[in-house]
């Protein structure tokens, strides 16, 4: 086995640099955006999956697209962003396939590890953990599953970008190719739909809203 002598540089280039790299015909350079980006792609699958057998494959699948698609990559867009929409139209066309509706499960709701760190989770509860409030919580993330799953899949998608993923919204807009005017209108009109179901269990809280 050769040793690679650059390896140890290779990491501190960025996203675009790999790409040019890749483009050029360094294999390694597309590994390591894999290597990057492995983990998020198959969390973001696992959001609209049920199952977890498919996530592996799909992400696999969504990888393999990026690569032969990579020369139509503009340096203009967030590389991640870019590869977001290829792995929700690789889900999509994968459930499609297998006649399964998109959902999104309850573990989307859970903090993230240290990679989302910034990713801002309006769902997310704090409570202390008694009984009546743990009881109280699994209530309100099953509504708000509940909520999300009976979302139009445009709606879904980009509350879930925003809400879930903390993209801005120009990265959501570009992610699905539409205007930001419609992503602000989807996004509103999707927290509408989920507080509606939500508020009522949040009432019997102490005064939390969200």
């Amino acid at each position: 086995m050769t040793s690679n002598t650059s390896e140890p540089t290779a990491s501190a280039d960025t996203d675009q640099q790999l790409v040019e790299r890749t483009l050029a015909g360094d294999q390694r350079a597309f590994e390591l955006l894999v290597i990057k980006y492995q983990r998020r792609i198959e969390r973001l699958i696992g959001r609209m999956v049920r199952d977890t057998d498919l996530i592996p494959d799909i992400a696999q699948e969504t990888f393999l697209r990026a690569y032969r698609a990579l020369h139509q990559f503009r340096g203009d867009a967030q590389f991640y962003t870019w590869l977001y929409r290829i792995a929700v139209n690789t889900a999509k066309k994968a459930l499609v396939d297998l006649k399964r509706n998109p959902i999104i499960t309850e573990t989307a709701f859970r903090s993230g590890d240290d990679e989302d760190e910034t990713s801002s989770n309006a769902f997310e509860l704090t409570t202390d953990e008694t009984p009546e409030t743990v009881l109280a919580a699994q209530e309100i993330a099953a509504a708000v599953n509940s909520a999300m799953e009976a979302l139009p899949e445009d709606l879904r998608q980009a509350v879930t970008l925003r809400e879930i993923e903390g993209l801005s919204y120009d990265e959501i807009a570009e992610a699905m190719n539409c205007p930001i005017g419609t992503v602000r209108s989807r996004i509103f009109r999707a927290r509408e739909a989920i507080s509606a179901k939500v508020r009522p269990l949040l009432d019997k809280q102490t005064g939390k809203r969200w």
